[in-house]
């Protein structure tokens, strides 16, 4: 647990005092009579999933702070290592084992059918088990703001969409962002490009580089491992800057990275032991999206003055429209067809 706590980089916010995050509204005492015990298999390393690991370690431990229960992360060495370390979890009496990331999904899928009466939780995956809470996130909300930040930053009025492969949860992200942009001004150019790998940093950093010098200023890159390919990219040239993806990126590059749109794993995890400490285990497939406090911006540690306060003013004003529904951000390219930008004043 230390190790994952040494470099955490996203703190605990009010956010987590509303709804359910309270413990009064879950059903938990100060003190509970019984301990609960909830594990966490953490992604091996070189998966991508470190930031996650972070997170979701720092969500368990805010649960362990408020409730006494008692945490576990068990670090693997690779993904082949997964299910065995959730079977092992599941027979030594935990109450909910956790697993991280998409790549972990098969594994719980195959465990929970063979421990039925244990409780599962996977995060940014769906398993379709009746004893498993499968928590994703509405990555187009986050992406939407991006795409509205980039288009009130943009000097050239050409902004870029950077993703890691061309897959259905990366065009979640394209067509929030093209939205968002759109939601500015309709006028500016989006570019789209996908890499083939979400491990190809120097591919990222010539594709980025290669927008850069075609007129392109903001490159928003949701690529996994590769993404701070581009931000190297943006760092050699004057007037380009890239927004970050899924984990807090700011500190990369200060003063190129203009934000970065964070999935709040460690609400997620923070969520689902609270849950089970109140005895009342969710299953099913959740989303949890700003209203929820799992997307979130980084407060532009770096950047503020580039972005300037009344775009951030803006930018506050549409996430409000968001969680209120007066903006529905497109996850897919039909839906981004039929959007019509709200034009938030």
């Amino acid at each position: 647990m230390a190790q994952l706590m040494a470099s955490r980089s996203i703190i605990l916010s009010a956010v987590l005092l509303s709804g359910c995050f309270q413990l009064s509204a879950c059903g938990v005492p100060s003190k509970p009579a019984a301990k609960f015990k909830v594990a966490m298999v953490a992604a091996a390393p070189g998966t991508g999933y470190e930031a996650y690991n972070q997170q979701a370690a720092a969500g368990l431990s805010e649960c362990k702070r408020r409730t006494g229960t008692d945490v576990a992360v068990v670090q693997t060495d690779s993904p082949a290592d997964y299910e065995r370390q959730i079977v092992l979890l599941a027979t030594e009496n935990y109450d909910a084992v956790l697993g991280i990331g998409f790549t972990m999904a098969p594994d719980v899928d195959r465990a929970s059918r063979r421990f039925d009466i244990n409780h599962f939780i996977i995060v940014d995956a769906v398993v379709d088990q009746p004893n498993v809470d499968s928590i994703t996130f509405a990555e187009q909300e986050g992406a939407f703001l991006a795409g509205a930040l980039a288009a009130m930053a943009s000097r050239t009025k050409s902004v870029a969409f950077v993703g890691g492969r061309d897959v259905p949860l990366l065009r979640k992200s394209e067509s929030g962002f093209e939205a968002g942009v759109r939601e500015i001004d309709p006028g500016i150019k989006v570019r789209v490009r996908y890499l083939e790998s979400f491990d190809d940093p120097q591919g990222a950093k010539r594709l980025a580089a290669s927008l850069f010098e075609t007129g392109t200023d903001i490159v928003y890159v949701v690529a996994g491992k590769s993404g701070p390919g581009a931000i190297e990219a943006a760092k050699a040239r004057k007037g380009a800057f890239v927004i970050g993806a899924d984990s807090v990126q700011d500190g990369l590059a200060p003063g190129k990275v203009l934000t970065s749109v964070v999935k709040r794993v460690d609400v997620a995890a923070l969520r689902g032991c609270l849950e089970i400490v109140a005895e009342k285990p969710a299953s099913g497939h959740r989303i949890l999206g700003l209203a929820d406090g799992g997307i979130a911006l980084t407060d532009f540690p770096y950047t503020k003055a580039y972005v300037g306060a009344a775009n951030i003013a803006h930018l506050d004003r549409i996430r409000q429209a968001i969680v209120d529904g007066t903006i529905v951000p497109p996850s897919t390219p039909a839906e981004l067809s039929a959007f019509r930008p709200t034009r938030v004043p």
